[in-house]
């Protein structure tokens, strides 16, 4: 992830001799780092420009318009993400929901439905849903916990893990075309200011 401010992990900005600014930052999957073009402008002008139309459309003196308003919009984004999904997984049963939380407990081997929760931002009374669902389908299973007989332990089952493996490839489809016409820069950017917008809650 870019990160403001001084190099961190890798993360720079560079000049490419033709005096435009590239960002640079570590791709931990791969271990190397990969070079975005922004158009010739840092990423600091980019939220200088969004700032300035920010404060512009606060000044307006027009009624409120939700249209404009940010939860609306993202919300719009996350229907549009949440339409992709359930139209390029192969899997129809599965939802994007299921999918992220499935992807939790391979990450964490054997958890807490807390532990999913916190994983995926997703609330308690939805996740048991999700859990049950899943279960139903013999790609979790849910145990007493062996060291605290009044608390479960969640894992992914084999049929859970192929599940998995046959599904990220889709996945991956799904979130390039979540993000559309956007060009590099303007992915690190949103991912940038999407993350920050978390972090002011500790939610990063």
């Amino acid at each position: 992830m870019f990160v403001s401010g001084p190099a961190r992990s890798g993360n720079r900005q560079v000049k490419d001799g033709k005096g435009a600014t590239n960002l640079t930052y570590r791709n931990e999957a791969a271990g190397a780092r990969t070079i975005v073009p922004i158009r010739g402008c840092t990423l600091l002008a980019f939220l200088i420009h969004a700032a300035r139309a920010f404060i512009f459309m606060a000044s307006s003196k027009d009624s409120y318009d939700f249209h404009d308003q940010v939860g609306h919009l993202l919300r719009r984004a996350y229907q549009r993400h949440v339409a992709i999904f359930q139209e390029a997984i192969p899997d129809s049963d599965l939802t994007a929901a299921q999918f992220v939380a499935l992807c939790a407990v391979k990450e964490k081997q054997a958890c807490s439905l807390n532990d999913i929760v916190k994983a995926t931002a997703i609330d308690q009374a939805t996740i048991r849903g999700v859990v049950d669902r899943l279960k139903t389908r013999a790609l979790i299973e849910v145990l007493p916990d062996p060291n605290d007989g009044r608390k479960l332990i969640v894992r992914a089952t084999a049929a859970g893990l192929a599940l998995i493996d046959r599904t990220v490839p889709f996945a991956r489809q799904v979130t390039e075309r979540t993000y559309g016409p956007l060009n590099p820069g303007e992915r690190v950017a949103l991912q940038y200011l999407l993350r920050k917008m978390m972090e002011a809650d500790g939610d990063a």
